[in-house]
């Protein structure tokens, strides 16, 4: 025997519409609040995407200026290392040297000293030795005022490591050259008892000291 269904009032039928009105509304009020959630997540995609593409342009402008100034450097290298060549072979410095009492008998390129990577480390361009007495030359192609200091400063640390090694019976001059050098840094370099060479396209030149020129001894 089938149930028989009471007929809804006019009163639970609007009732029923209302609930099912509220019940669309929040439906479409989820599906608007989705939908600015899912166009924020965009803007954030579209945002990170662009500082994923600006990190990359920068990566490449960076790994350009790091492979030019990798190149200078090599080619900086090359020309120092071409003056070292001129002023030992075509330069004849070491005789230069002997008209001033040092008896050069010896010379080696890029000597390096203590551990690297230490404050007491370094590097000298050319090493030039007669036993007693060495002269140790920093060779820029431009000779700054700084470039003298740091060499005034290689020169203290390579008197301590020589020291620490147990050979303290030698004695050590310093020397810088360069192929433009300006008449304040030749000043200030002799003023601390270091000896100053040129270099040009057609001679290497120690020049001339001072009367009161006494070289200084590490």
């Amino acid at each position: 025997m089938s149930t028989q269904q009471i007929p809804l009032t006019y009163e639970q039928m609007m009732s029923l519409f209302l609930e099912t009105r509220e019940r669309f509304e929040a439906t479409n009020k989820a599906i608007e609040a989705t939908n600015v959630r899912f166009e924020a997540t965009q803007k954030q995609i579209e945002a990170t995407n662009r500082a994923v593409e600006a990190t990359q342009q920068a990566v490449a402008a960076t790994d350009k200026v790091v492979n030019a100034t990798n190149t200078k450097i090599g080619a900086l290298d090359s020309r120092v290392g071409e003056i070292v060549e001129r002023l030992v072979g075509e330069g004849n410095l070491v005789d230069q040297f002997r008209e001033l009492g040092i008896k050069v008998k010896t010379h080696s390129r890029h000597k390096v000293f203590g551990k690297r990577g230490t404050a007491e480390s370094g590097e000298i361009d050319l090493f030039m030795e007669d036993g007693d007495i060495a002269i140790l030359v920093e060779v820029k192609t431009t000779l700054k005022m700084d470039d003298v200091v740091k060499h005034i400063e290689r020169m203290e640390k390579y008197r301590h490591f020589v020291d620490a090694d147990g050979n303290n019976g030698k004695h050590f001059v310093g020397a810088v050259a360069g192929t433009v050098i300006a008449e304040n840094v030749i000043n200030f370099a002799h003023d601390n008892g270091l000896y100053v060479i040129i270099q040009s396209a057609r001679a290497v030149e120690i020049i001339a000291q001072p009367e009161d020129f006494v070289a200084k001894k590490w």
